[in-house]
């Protein structure tokens, strides 16, 4: 056995590389092989020039709570995730399932609201939702798309079983990423990609523009070439250098809420050669921030008058507004039912159970075990707004107790789920981390999703949160042909 793995400890988890001590799986054999050959130095040495690379890209987030400075380097794992294609293609078919059934519920939410009328969804349920927005009921969004980018989170359990974690149907981040780390693995340790048949994911900036512009507006002058823009909260936002990298994959142009100005219910944006109508915006933004004269009117980020210019057709938005009603984890419990209410189908890939604090019986029970369970805020990201029960602290406990008692529906509560672990560069040696999936669904005239996605890493030992603003990292995953 190679000794760079000789030391490394399956665990009492699913290891995505190892079916136990020594033994690796076949579609890694190759793999494992090849990393085994490596001395330490090569390794490092290959290593270290990933990590030089995403600092010379400037490949960055943020993190708003830290006060050692705001800005990091995304940490880089160099051992890739490999996921073979008979495993993947269950993946698609569930992903693909869930997203039409998101946007079926979306249509129906703002129009007939059949699936309140069954009581299929409790009524209560949808007009408690923070990203509700009744002003949109009976609009007709173009092609009746209302999530065109969506980033479900996928978990493995103990047995290897693929579960859903959450959908993110307003403004998934972390595609850039995927391309980029892809992008330095192949320059890092191009004989790997030698040895495997590894799905490419360079398609994936054209396929986010094609769909762009096939959601047009209606009064759209050129729906054949639609002028396409970007738009950033700006610099400081944890997520810009995502933004400013897709825009230039799709060779459109980045902006923000000053940029552009609305005359006569169509929106320009300013030009050295005067103003420009825009068509469709990738908005970077939530809802509440787009347009202060119809939402927060302390917003400096959004565009005045930009919802009515949406409302009469005459600029289209990806993501639809409205759509985070979907992507609420209250809402998310119920997307089984909607599996089975709209496409009379049972769900290829099954949810986290989950309890909701909003029901009596389910609150008395979550208040019995919150130091068994992971309790979550209803329309927090980024492992914000979360109590990790069987590490927390007495007082943190008492403090979510509290918090779910004054406001029930805003809590929902899981157990905790033995993420799978996959070997990963640790200070020079590898040991088991914790990681999930986040593949990347595109939802328009087809249905593209890029192969793997992105695959984040719980770099602190023992830990299971993976997000990059609580320490996290990610790693290039591979979908290949095991053949």
């Amino acid at each position: 056995m190679p000794n760079r793995f000789q030391s490394y400890e399956v665990g009492d988890f699913f290891d995505e590389m190892f079916a136990g001590t020594g033994n690796p799986r076949d579609h890694y054999q190759t793999l494992f092989n090849r990393f085994g050959q490596l001395t330490d130095a090569e390794f490092q040495k290959r290593n270290a020039l990933a990590s030089q690379s995403f600092i010379n890209q400037g490949i960055t987030f943020t993190v708003y709570s830290d006060d050692k400075g705001t800005e990091r380097i995304m940490p880089f794992d160099p051992i890739p995730r490999i996921i073979p294609q008979r495993e993947w293609e269950l993946v698609e078919r569930g992903l693909i399932q869930r997203i039409t059934a998101l946007n079926l519920f979306l249509k129906d939410l703002y129009h007939d609201q059949h699936i309140l009328k069954e009581k299929i969804i409790p009524a209560e349920v949808v007009q408690s939702a923070k990203n509700f927005r009744p002003e949109l009921m009976g609009f007709d969004v173009p092609k009746d798309v209302y999530i065109h980018i969506c980033g479900t989170d996928l978990i493995r359990d103990r047995d290897g079983n693929y579960l859903v974690l959450e959908d993110n149907g307003r403004c998934p981040s972390g595609v850039s990423y995927v391309l980029t780390n892809r992008q330095v693995m192949k320059r890092v340790f191009p004989g790997l990609f030698a040895d495997h048949r590894v799905r490419s994911v360079d398609h994936y900036g054209p396929e986010l523009l094609n769909l762009l512009r096939y959601v047009a507006p209606r009064n759209c002058p050129n729906p054949a070439d639609p002028t396409v823009v970007l738009l950033t909260p700006g610099i400081y936002n944890s997520a810009y250098f995502e933004h400013s990298f897709l825009a230039r994959t799709m060779g459109i142009e980045i902006v923000v809420g000053q940029d552009l100005v609305v005359k006569d219910d169509v929106v320009y944006m300013k030009t050295t050669k005067g103003l420009r109508r825009v068509d469709v915006i990738y908005r970077r933004l939530d809802d509440d921030f787009l347009d202060p004269l119809a939402f927060r009117k302390d917003s400096v980020l959004g565009v005045p008058g930009l919802f009515n210019a949406y409302r009469r057709g005459n600029v289209n938005l990806a993501n639809a507004i409205g759509t985070g009603v979907a992507d609420d984890k209250v809402m998310y419990y119920f997307v089984p039912a909607m599996i089975r209410f709209y496409l009379q189908q049972e769900p290829i890939l099954a949810n986290v159970p989950t309890h909701l604090t909003m029901f009596e019986k389910d609150r008395a029970y979550v208040l019995d075990h919150l130091h068994e369970l992971v309790v979550k805020s209803a329309n927090e990201s980024g492992g914000y707004g979360m109590l990790m029960g069987p590490q927390a602290s007495a007082s943190e406990i008492e403090g979510f107790r509290k918090a779910i008692l004054h406001d029930p529906r805003n809590y929902v509560a899981q157990p905790v789920v033995s993420l799978s672990r996959s070997p990963s560069c640790c200070n020079g040696s590898i040991e088991g981390r914790h990681i999930d999936l986040r593949p990347y669904i595109l939802y328009g005239e087809k249905t593209t999703i890029i192969p793997g996605g992105l695959t984040r890493v719980a770099l602190r030992k023992g830990s299971l949160v993976v997000n990059s603003s609580q320490g996290g990292g990610s790693k290039d995953t591979w979908v290949v042909d095991e053949d």
